[in-house]
């Protein structure tokens, strides 16, 4: 008989009730914040597009509520690399408009990076790419927890969760 493999998957899935919390607060808290009294600061998250947009009266202003809404997001224990800038441009009235593409799949760049760099490590893990999800298989959880703890270390730029550990 075969010894036992364990396996789990790397991802990039996003927890929308955590991240619809964490805008929720934000939204908030900028309401309530003296340095945003009579000032347009809008944050319009679409779903469907996968995009969160700031409007607001300046670039400070615009950076102000993307490190708030930021903070809000890791706490709730989402990735920082969750946001990623897709343009900047001007909104009329002297405003700003920032769009944020939402990151929430493994691109096929990605997910060759995350099973190089599993690689290179020389664990005991085979690592391979099954659509927007990289499965690791090893014969021992520690080989597979060492490998989790490879990948975050590496800080890839990615927002990446861990899954399915069996």
């Amino acid at each position: 008989m075969a010894a036992k493999e364990h396996s789990f998957d790397i991802s990039a899935e996003l927890n929308a009730q955590e991240f619809k919390n964490a805008l929720e607060q934000a939204k908030k808290e900028i309401a309530s914040r003296f340095d945003f009294k009579g000032v347009t600061a809008e944050l319009d998250y679409n779903e469907k597009a996968k995009t969160l947009t700031i409007t607001t009266s300046s670039d400070n202003k615009a950076e102000a509520i993307y490190e708030l809404l930021l903070g809000k997001v890791i706490k709730r224990g989402l990735s920082s690399s969750v946001l990623k800038e897709q343009k900047k441009e001007p909104a009329g009235k002297g405003n700003v408009r920032i769009v944020y593409a939402i990151v929430d799949t493994l691109g096929g760049d990605d997910a060759k990076l995350i099973v190089k760099t599993i690689k290179d490590e020389g664990l005991k893990v085979q690592a391979s790419i099954r659509g927007d999800v990289v499965r690791v298989v090893g014969k021992s959880i520690d080989d597979l927890q060492a490998c989790i703890k490879v990948v975050r270390e590496k800080e890839l730029e990615l927002p990446l969760s861990f899954t399915n550990l069996k």
